[in-house]
């Protein structure tokens, strides 16, 4: 079972889309990761549930 997806966000700081890949065998992580488009960091939130549903927040570091 491939437990890496790749998921679209939308940069919180330039607005563009941008392609995340996502560890769905951690149910909760937080992390820093900078914009492809812009290059500013972005905190990534992930929630996975118990269906494999994923739940992406992903804000600026200065929110």
């Amino acid at each position: 079972m491939n437990v890496l997806i790749e998921k679209s966000v939308q940069c919180p700081c330039c607005g563009e889309s941008i392609e995340l890949l996502i560890d769905l065998s951690v149910d909760q992580q937080s992390y820093t990761e900078d914009c492809q488009v812009c290059c500013r960091p972005i905190i990534v939130n992930v929630e996975v549930d118990s269906t494999g549903g994923v739940e992406i927040i992903a804000t600026s570091e200065n929110e």
